[in-house]
């Protein structure tokens, strides 16, 4: 009895209390006004090829931050923080992936990345929203570059790939994702560090912090695990775009991704053969250099 009683006092008890104090505030945002509620960005570079990066689910702009002397002397990158992530505005809404797309016209519309000229371009669930993206602006846009882009035939099969990953990724994925999120102020405290995901660099674990249950839980479902990118690249088949991806990606399998790219006419595909779902964090070189070779067929 009195280990149940411990129990209760040190985990069960604080953890219902954080739960409901973000509850809290999720009900006491505003809903998402595009008019007011602009997303955080930075613009970095003065090359004179525009290209938008997106980040993916839990991540931030700063997720790029990486070796950018190798790329900002050729390019011009818009950089943003998606809504509901990083230091961009999180309303109390669905997170669709409808509301990702007018959210981000507003920052393009407003730097001038809507010229016909620039690249769209992002990792994991940024890919899938730069797709989307593409297909909906395809005036706005020359190409689009897809990173880890994740394809999963449903949700049942995307529990069964996280099912071999780390304790946290498990978590994460199951039932219980929208509870640990909820809680996040403790378990994504140092205490819990040890495991994180192998392959996150200490940093973006860091700004993996900056969302909220809300904002991760539908992402994930909605964006990630229900849109349909078969039927979004028809839409679109005849643009030129790069898929970059990791030949050992356990997160997005390849084998999926390829057939993705299949439904492209004008497609390049590059492989890092001892990549992971996070290869840019380890070789954001081999990253910078093929998008700087990427070139594109004006027709």
């Amino acid at each position: 009895m009195t280990s149940i009683v411990l129990l209760l006092a040190l985990f069960i008890l604080p953890a219902a209390l954080v739960a409901g104090y973000q509850n809290y505030k999720i009900a006491q945002q505003p809903a998402y006004d595009p008019g007011t509620m602009l997303l955080n960005y930075e613009i970095v570079g003065t090359g004179e090829r525009k290209l938008v990066l997106l980040h993916g689910l839990t991540g931030s702009l700063n997720y790029w931050k990486r070796n950018l002397e190798k790329i900002t002397k050729t390019h011009s990158l818009l950089l943003i923080d998606l809504l509901g992530f990083g230091d961009s505005p999180k309303p109390n809404c669905t997170y669709s992936l409808s509301l990702q797309l007018e959210s981000l016209e507003k920052i393009l519309e407003k730097e001038g990345f809507n010229d016909g000229k620039t690249i769209i371009g992002g990792h994991s669930m940024g890919a899938i929203i730069s797709l989307a993206l593409l297909e909906k602006q395809p005036t706005w846009f020359k190409a689009g570059i897809f990173i880890g882009i994740p394809v999963y035939k449903n949700a049942e099969g995307f529990k069964q790939i996280m099912s071999t990953h780390s304790f946290f990724d498990r978590i994460l994925a199951s039932k219980l994702g929208k509870y640990i999120c909820m809680v996040h102020p403790i378990s994504m405290t140092h205490v819990f560090k040890p495991f994180k995901p192998d392959n996150f660099t200490d940093d973006v674990f860091e700004d993996s912090k900056k969302h909220n249950w809300q904002s991760f839980y539908y992402s994930l479902n909605e964006i990630i695990l229900n849109t349909d990118l078969f039927d979004i690249a028809n839409g679109v088949k005849d643009k030129e775009v790069l898929f970059l991806h990791g030949k050992k990606d356990t997160t997005a399998p390849i084998e999926n991704a390829i057939s993705l790219s299949e439904v492209f006419t004008n497609v390049h595909f590059v492989i890092s053969p001892e990549g992971d779902h996070q290869f840019f964090l380890q070789g954001s070189d081999f990253i910078w250099q093929t998008i700087q070779h990427f070139k594109i067929n004006n027709k």
